[in-house]
């Protein structure tokens, strides 16, 4: 592993390992949408922070990574856990290859959005990343991943910007989800609100990046959240939008 690589990946862990006091909340942010012995796929693991708080939830997790480097952690970290499952591959619209753009000194905002990488260049925070490196990965689906672990009870989706491609891989609603939003490019989760609204009947909140605290004070329908998206500044922080099927 290069320098600049190992440096990327000591920064994640310390970015998500290194705050422990924080564990507390964020289990009991995740309980609200899951249970003992429910299947959780986490779909753009990174270095398995949250493989970490699903299995104390008692979660078994289906997580997916197509990183060679954050893959080998993953599999130094939970490699020998029965309930984890590591698949070496991305997911998108259909099955078959991709070429993964990485970025060595800042790995969580690799992608296999050529096209994200461009929209994001006007959020100045953007203007120092380097994506310095390439690897053609595997590319399945969310359907592909359902019919051989099951129908999950709650799916994490953080890939940089091929959110939709991969809600484009689904073809049934699914109880709960989340994936990322950005102001700079706010549009791009409007689109994955509006393709989960032709799967079924969902409400959405959102959370500021990391903080596992709502910013809504209650769930809201497709239209609340779109407009809240779109008023987002471009240099606003980062979060995930949450979605729920109404019950």
């Amino acid at each position: 592993m290069n320098l600049t690589r190992a440096y990327g990946i000591v920064r994640s862990a310390l970015m998500y390992y290194g705050q422990p006091w924080r564990e507390r909340r964020r289990r009991a942010f995740y309980g609200q949408f899951m249970k003992p012995g429910n299947v959780c796929f986490d779909v753009g693991a990174h270095l398995g922070d949250r493989i970490r708080t699903w299995r104390h939830l008692g979660a078994r997790v289906i997580a997916v990574e197509p990183q060679p480097a954050c893959l080998a952690v993953l599999r130094r970290l939970y490699g020998s856990d029965p309930a984890v499952t590591l698949l070496p591959s991305a997911l998108g619209a259909k099955p078959g290859r991709a070429t993964l753009q990485i970025s060595d000194a800042t790995p969580t905002v690799s992608t296999l959005s050529t096209d994200w990488i461009r929209e994001v260049q006007a959020d100045r925070r953007f203007a120092s990343v380097r994506w310095n490196a390439e690897v053609e990965v595997e590319v399945t689906t969310l359907d592909q991943l359902i019919a051989l672990h099951g129908s999950p009870a709650f799916v994490k989706i953080d890939v940089e910007g091929f959110e939709l491609d991969l809600l484009e891989g689904l073809s049934a609603p699914l109880p709960a989800l989340s994936f990322e939003y950005l102001g700079v490019v706010a549009g791009r989760a409007v689109a994955c609100v509006h393709r989960l609204g032709e799967l079924g009947d969902y409400e959405f909140r959102t959370s500021s990046v990391e903080t596992t605290r709502w910013t809504q004070d209650r769930w809201v329908t497709a239209t609340e959240v779109s407009q809240w998206l779109r008023a987002l500044p471009v240099l606003s922080r980062s979060g995930d939008v949450y979605a729920r099927l109404r019950t």
